[in-house]
C-alpha cells in the first residue's frame, strides 16, 4: 500500500495506510538530517528504519525486523550525493536512473513519469488506478544548496 515517486526534482508519496481493512491518512515522505526519505511497507518497521536513518544510520543498529524476512520495508533516501535504497541490509543500492518509484503503485508512476508528468501528478495518477493508494500527496524537494 504505498506509491512513493522520484522524478529528479522531488519526492511524493501517497498518504493512504490501512489497518484491518480501514483506511486511514499517514505521511510517507519526510525531510531528514541530509535529505528526504520516502517509506513503503509496515507502518511501524518503516518508522524503525526512518529512526535508524535518522540516527546515523550505522551497521551495527541495523533493525533486526528487516534481515531475512519476507515482509521487510523499503527506505527510498534521497540527499545531494545520490538516490539511495535501503532494504534488508544496512548497505543501500544506490540507484542511478533518472526517475524511480516504489510501492504498488510503482507501475502506474514510472509510466506517468516516462510521459513527462511530476513525481506528485505521477503518485495522483497511481492513486487513480491502485486501489491501495489515494488519501493525498505529499512532496518534497531538497534545501536549496
Amino acid at each position: 500500500m504505498t506509491c512513493i515517486a522520484w522524478d529528479g526534482k522531488t519526492m511524493a508519496g501517497d498518504k493512504r495506510v490501512e489497518f484491518a481493512g480501514l483506511s486511514s491518512i499517514t505521511t510517507k515522505v519526510f525531510r531528514v538530517r541530509d535529505g528526504v526519505v520516502g517509506m513503503s511497507g509496515n507502518g511501524a518497521m518503516s518508522n524503525q528504519m526512518r529512526a535508524w536513518y535518522e540516527a546515523g544510520a550505522k551497521a551495527d543498529d541495523f533493525p533486526e525486523q528487516q534481515r531475512g524476512r519476507d515482509d521487510w520495508v523499503a527506505l527510498l533516501v534521497w540527499r545531494r550525493d545520490g538516490l539511495f535504497l535501503y532494504e534488508r541490509t544496512p548497505h543501500p543500492t544506490k540507484i542511478e536512473d533518472k526517475i524511480f518509484a516504489m510501492g504498488c503503485g510503482r507501475d502506474y508512476a514510472l509510466a506517468a513519469m516516462h510521459l513527462g508528468k511530476t513525481a506528485r501528478e505521477a503518485v495522483e495518477i497511481a492513486s487513480v488506478f491502485d486501489i491501495n493508494c489515494g488519501n493525498g500527496v505529499d512532496e518534497l524537494s531538497l534545501c536549496p544548496p
